[in-house]
């Protein structure tokens, strides 16, 4: 039996997906939660691995499978509605553009790109589109996460005073992220994690990168990248954020929000293979809760879709990609002339409503085996 045909479906409205590059996370977490979403299915695979393209399509009942030069070819078909776009960060807006001016709904992994300019250039595509993007922000329909948001919004820490969190994990040397500069370096790819969650938390936008550090340990084993990076923003109001994402460090995703009343203590705050957690003190009243493991992954899809659907604009869009990468450039320019950063004014028009972004849907465990992919992650 395939994967697809083991789910029911509560509805016969759905929305037709393409899955554009097939490494870790589309093979890991995003592919097997589709046909668990009830108003999306998998219709077509994008990639240039002709047995990555056999073998899956065989086991997801796929009928179409595309390099990526044929990607126009399957704009053009009329058989794709959306796409699910996981290549690296440097080619989103390679297809995401092209796919938004077909009319086709782009589902991008974050970050949105490696420069404001180009996360510019796919904002004007989604302009002039009738499609629309939504930025993978999974956290964004998390139950603890949402609900970190709500304490906050009621007022129960108090004033905002200060974020802190460390996130790594310990590479294998030989992953594609050890070879491809600081673009695929942790930056990057964990550094929108931290950075995202100063954001909705604070629900504001940092008005400088106060320092950046990064190192390079000799063990490490993962040539010219930096392997760790700490890093603090101001925010209004004199409030400061501090996070360090790390290739080099045991597994660990964690934050802290502290206010005048109180403070949310989030382990794991970033995963999504296990239940994420928080303890909690207001005052002088400890108390801890683990919420339902979800299927992060699914979810946004299912959201996502019913945005389609429906004709309603998704939150995260493209603004919420852009403000990410505002904050990066900053950083990647503290970073080289080891000063401090000023960051332009920006202003977000929207924010997360968690009455409305809440996904609960059961969590989906990954394929055994994955077909020319693997985690990133080596043991310590």
């Amino acid at each position: 039996m395939s994967i697809a045909s083991a789910f029911g479906f509560g509805s016969d409205k759905k929305v037709r997906y393409a899955v554009v590059g097939l490494g870790d996370i589309a093979q890991a977490a995003m592919m097997p939660g589709i046909a668990h979403t009830g108003n999306s299915e998998l219709v077509a695979l994008v990639t240039g691995d002709p047995e990555k393209a056999r073998r899956l399509a065989e086991m997801y009942d796929v009928a179409d499978t595309y390099t990526y030069e044929q990607f126009g070819e399957m704009l053009a078909s009329g058989t794709v509605d959306a796409i699910y776009l996981a290549t690296p960060n440097w080619r989103h807006a390679e297809f995401a553009i092209p796919a938004l001016e077909a009319g086709v709904h782009v589902l991008v992994e974050k970050p949105l790109e490696i420069s404001v300019e180009q996360g510019r250039a796919i904002e004007a595509a989604v302009t002039a589109s009738t499609a629309k993007l939504m930025v993978a922000y999974r956290l964004h329909f998390e139950p603890a996460t949402l609900d970190a948001i709500t304490r906050i919004r009621e007022g129960e820490l108090g004033d905002l005073i200060c974020f802190t969190s460390c996130f790594g994990q310990m590479v294998d040397p030989a992953n594609h992220r050890a070879h491809n500069g600081i673009e695929a370096g942790p930056l990057f790819d964990m550094g929108p994690y931290p950075i995202n969650a100063t954001r909705y938390l604070f629900g504001d936008e940092p008005t400088e990168v106060v320092s950046a550090v990064a190192t390079r340990h000799p063990n490490a084993g993962l040539g010219d990248i930096d392997d760790t990076v700490a890093v603090t923003l101001r925010f209004p109001g004199d409030r400061l954020a501090q996070f360090t994402v790390s290739y080099y460090a045991n597994n660990v995703n964690s934050l802290i929000i502290a206010g005048t009343k109180g403070s949310i203590h989030m382990s794991p705050a970033f995963g999504f293979g296990d239940p994420l957690e928080q303890n909690r003190t207001i005052g002088e009243d400890k108390s801890h809760e683990s919420f339902k493991k979800t299927d992060q992954f699914g979810g946004q899809m299912r959201y996502f879709s019913d945005c389609i659907l429906n004709g309603r604009d998704p939150e995260p869009d493209v603004e919420e990609g852009i403000a990410d990468l505002r904050v990066i450039e900053g950083i990647v320019k503290a970073l080289e002339t080891g000063t401090s950063q000023k960051l332009e004014p920006f202003t977000r028009t929207r924010r997360i409503d968690p009455e409305t972004q809440l996904q609960t849907l059961s969590y989906k465990a990954p394929p055994k085996e994955e077909v020319n992919a693997s985690s990133p992650t080596r043991e310590a």
